[in-house]
């Protein structure tokens, strides 16, 4: 016979044991503003919001403030608040054992502790739990890092057997402490025995590959399952004589009904996050234009949607080399859009105009397609409502709009 008194008992500990990790968590939130110093940043701010967030959420009748918890660790994140990063992460895991966000949380701050071993044991159980697709393919990078790091100093120990053994234990230490004793290895066995000997040579190759690997994550396949970099040239041979639709994003275009009409061009130009419905938007996607935004554009989501040709928006250089480094997924394009591309609209050797760096990515492909002038037909569909692009842009579509068929939300430029 069950006694309930026993459950009830049982229940009342772990609702004590709960109360306990969050009251963990707010005291973590606590020590970290205490010991904080100097004029906050944004992200500061940021962080001292989710804090008040996650505060004021247990005052909710039935409330449950782990989310809030979850969103102070990413503030944390953002802010460089490693440590406390790493406290909410092991607070919520010991919450939610199940829990993606949680696992996710806590292999990234453990990542930027230059704690490679355990983060990567947190991406591991985050990626047995995880179902998303373009989510997955992130997580998976970064293990395949994490291993490559840890594989280039094991290679690198065995080719010195009688030296070679502090480099061994560099596996489990952080990037900040690795990364100057691997480089002071390295220059004794430039001076002895010598860049002249095998093993040195192979050593430097194993050094390279690894700093590589620490500066940024690694690309499981250079070659991008098979896909070709283009450039102006490539890109207009591949466009040439096509009918061209490049389709918004809008809501209306999913229930308009125009799905068959719009597969039925030979390019279908889609731009940034989209979602396909059939009998609206269509299924095709030949070209995928996506701008980068934010202080680090790297660190968004892989571009897993399949497509013709990938091109990609942005400036500085370095970042677009990372991004597209991080963010391209093997198999997923056909094209992929190289440097040249990059910057279509203030490149001299393309449009060269002094633009806002807010353009949207519908107008910069537009403009692009439209400069190239080797397509019998560029329309835009859904593009038909204010909003849908800037004042500017919008004025100058209509400037030079050959048609404009409202029933079918249709500007024809050509």
């Amino acid at each position: 016979m069950t006694n309930p008194l026993a459950g009830l008992f049982t229940a009342r500990q772990k609702e004590a044991a709960r109360r306990d990790l969050y009251a963990r968590g707010v005291r973590l939130c606590g020590e970290y503003l205490a010991a904080r110093d100097g004029r906050p940043t944004a992200r500061d701010t940021r962080l001292t919001q989710a804090i008040g967030v996650l505060t004021s959420s247990f005052d909710a009748p039935g409330a449950d403030p782990f989310d809030a918890l979850l969103q102070v660790g990413e503030r944390a994140l953002e802010a460089g608040g490693l440590d406390l990063a790493l406290g909410v992460a092991e607070t919520s895991t010991e919450l939610r054992q199940r829990s993606k966000g949680a696992w996710r949380l806590r292999g990234r701050a453990l990542d930027g502790l230059g704690r490679g071993d355990e983060a990567l044991e947190c991406y591991e159980r985050h990626l047995t739990l995880l179902r998303d697709s373009e989510t997955a393919v992130e997580v998976a990078r970064r293990i395949d890092t994490l291993r490559r790091r840890r594989e280039c100093l094991e290679e690198a120990a065995a080719l010195f057997p009688e030296s070679g053994g502090p480099l061994r234990d560099l596996t489990a230490r952080p990037a900040s402490v690795a990364v100057p004793e691997f480089t002071a290895f390295v220059r004794a066995r430039m001076a002895d025995p010598g860049p002249a000997d095998p093993a040195v040579r192979r050593l430097l190759d194993l050094y390279g590959a690894y700093r590589r690997l620490v500066e940024r994550s690694g690309m499981p396949d250079p070659l991008l399952g098979g896909s070709t970099p283009v450039g102006v040239g490539g890109l207009r041979g591949l466009v040439a004589g096509r009918t061209v639709c490049l389709v918004s994003n809008a809501s209306e275009v999913a229930g308009s009904g125009l799905g068959a009409e719009i597969d039925g061009y030979d390019l279908v130009v889609r731009c940034d996050s989209f979602r396909l419905e059939a009998d609206g938007t269509g299924e095709r996607t030949g070209l995928h234009a996506v701008s980068l935004r934010g202080a680090a554009p790297w660190d968004g989501p892989a571009w897993t949607q399949p497509a013709g040709i990938r091109l990609v928006f942005g400036d500085p250089a370095a970042a677009w080399r990372r991004a597209t480094r991080q963010r391209l997924a093997p198999g997923a394009q056909e094209h992929i859009g190289d440097a040249s591309l990059r910057r279509p609209l203030s490149d001299p050797a393309l449009l060269g105009e002094d633009r806002d760096p807010g353009t949207s990515t519908a107008f910069t492909v537009l403009r692009l397609l439209d400069f190239l002038d080797v397509s019998p037909r560029l329309d835009l569909i859904g593009f038909d409502k204010p909003g849908r692009l800037r004042p500017e842009e919008a004025e100058w579509v209509m400037e030079r709009a050959t048609h404009v068929d409202d029933s079918k939300m249709r500007i024809a430029l050509r």
